[in-house]
């Protein structure tokens, strides 16, 4: 058994004394979340932030919110899509990361407040996802951002709609990314790797609530094996964008996210894989409770984006 960091076992505590997310319905856990007192954090400075609207089709809108960080620019753009299994979360829940990952980066960073299942079920989430990255490559200019150096990221459910709207984007010849973060990206809906079994309950992410996220968020069987939902399932993942996937030691995800980091890999993509040791599911958006590891994480992710800035660079 790994040894959890005494964060994550003081996180866990606390987190298995709640009610089941998995026994409730997504509104009544909504709610629950929503009634929840705020919690004081350390946020990064920045310029800017600032909330928009933009269009994901003929009638529908969703919210995005933008953080500039300091300097003249123009910046490298970063999309972050949030975690939540696509039934929960938004911007909020990773504000305090986004500012972060902006403020050490360098990026402006896009966070996309794509709609939610099973109100939205596969593939709204992906469509509104993948609208908002080519928002955001249309708008460059006017962001102060530079439209030649697209990263794409997210963690958990987020992490599965970043290297689906890089397929996507490959696929249909659209905006050219440069990389993808996956932060513990759900990659398949089989749950059945050893770290499903190891970690199947008491890890904050049981089995059982990933089986509850899935069901919310696909139709039927023949989404659960689409690559759009489940990238590691696709035929080819050659020439998709270099990657940083980052996985926890203590997650029911991480054999997934290591399995596509090694697909890519073997597909002569440009991948570095991290293990955050002793952590748990969902530690990255969590700053009340894991600052130091996010702020190490969040390193990595720099060094990575510089080297990759300076590979477009010199292409």
């Amino acid at each position: 058994m790994p040894k959890l960091v005494p964060e994550a076992k003081a996180y866990l505590e606390i987190f298995n004394q709640m009610p089941a997310i998995q026994s409730m319905d997504p509104k009544t856990v909504r709610e629950m979340f929503a009634q929840a007192p705020p919690v004081e954090v350390e946020l990064a400075p920045l310029a800017k932030i600032e909330n928009r609207l933009i269009p994901v089709s003929k009638d529908e809108e969703i919210n995005i919110r933008i953080y500039t960080p300091e300097g003249e620019g123009p910046f490298p753009l970063f999309v972050y899509y949030h975690g939540g299994g696509w039934v929960l979360g938004d911007i909020e829940t990773s504000d305090a990361s986004c500012r972060m990952i902006a403020n050490r980066t360098g990026h402006i960073v896009v966070s996309v407040d794509y709609r939610l299942s099973p109100e939205y079920k596969f593939p709204i989430p992906v469509q509104d996802s993948y609208a908002a990255l080519e928002w955001v490559y249309e708008n460059a200019a006017s962001l102060n951002g530079s439209a030649s150096k697209i990263v794409v990221g997210g963690d958990s459910a987020g992490g599965n709609l970043a290297t689906v709207v890089s397929m996507i984007a490959l696929d249909q010849n659209g905006p050219q990314i440069s990389a993808q973060v996956l932060i513990y990206p759900v990659t398949d809906l089989s749950f059945n790797t050893a770290s499903y079994e190891e970690f199947q309950q008491g890890f904050g992410l049981d089995k059982d609530l990933m089986i509850w996220f899935g069901s919310h968020y696909i139709r039927d069987e023949s989404d659960q094996k689409n690559k759009y939902a489940a990238p590691l399932l696709a035929e080819d993942v050659s020439n998709l964008p270099q990657a940083l996937v980052i996985t926890a030691e203590c997650d029911v995800l991480r054999d997934e996210g290591l399995a596509y980091a090694k697909r890519l890999k073997d597909a002569g993509v440009i991948v570095d894989a991290i293990c955050e040791t002793g952590l748990v599911h969902g530690y990255f958006t969590n700053m009340a409770v894991f600052p130091d590891r996010i702020k190490g994480t969040i390193s990595k992710i720099a060094q990575f984006l510089t080297e990759t800035n300076q590979k477009v660079k010199n292409a």
